[in-house]
């Protein structure tokens, strides 16, 4: 997948000697081509990049054209060789939006909860005549935005009834035949945080929700 907002942190002593040398340009030096640090800044006292967060944005490009995607943007656009009806992938959006089980959609993983709060899910025709999928959530189960697209597409080109997201949503056993679908259409847009004042107290809302320590991932 791809991210035009990562944020990361990491932890430095006060005294440490390469402190005053870490900047962006001099970091860059080393990474390869595909990453880029934009920023280095201190953070606020009580900052997660993970913990802290209200909310990640991502978004889903597909391209429904039957000569496929422009060469260019292949590697970020999927192929979808079958005609979608974006006003049909919003109706059968509008079900999951809320505080929700994702266990359908959801790759298992011991000890982590699957309830999210999904805040936004959106179909729209970019001006490549792509379809796009802008999704944001108070955080994400393992491979459920692309399980989720892989729900909505059959319903998208009618092979599937717009209760079928519903159907899903239901389901308290896993169901093999949903499609997780390839990670390179996918983009992490933006990570939405609170004031600095309720850093700390978000991090430990969070913490406590998931019950799950910090090193597990989401």
């Amino acid at each position: 997948m791809h991210a035009k907002a990562q944020v990361i942190h990491f932890d430095l002593r006060s005294d440490h000697p390469e402190l005053g040398k870490l900047t962006a340009e001099r970091m860059n030096k080393a990474l390869p081509g595909d990453m880029r640090i934009l920023r280095i800044e201190e953070a606020p006292i009580g900052f997660d990049a993970r913990f802290s967060a209200l909310w990640r944005e991502y978004s889903y490009t597909i391209s429904d054209d039957p000569t496929g995607p422009a060469p260019l943007r292949r590697h970020e656009v999927l192929h979808w060789p079958v005609p979608l009806d974006v006003d049909r992938l919003n109706e059968a959006s509008q079900c999951l939006i809320g505080v929700h089980d994702f266990f359908a959609f959801c790759k298992e993983k011991p000890r982590a909860t699957t309830i999210r709060e999904l805040q936004k899910l959106q179909w729209h025709r970019n001006h490549e005549n792509n379809v796009v999928m802008t999704i944001r959530a108070d955080a994400f189960c393992y491979s459920m935005v692309r399980t989720i697209v892989g729900a909505l597409l059959p319903i998208g080109d009618g092979r599937k009834p717009i209760t079928w997201t519903q159907h899903l949503l239901d389901q308290k056993d896993k169901l093999s035949h949903i499609q997780t679908m390839e990670a390179y259409p996918l983009t992490l847009e933006e990570v939405g945080y609170p004031s600095d004042e309720e850093l700390h107290a978000r991090q430990g809302e969070t913490r406590a929700r998931r019950g799950m320590d910090r090193n597990q991932g989401s």
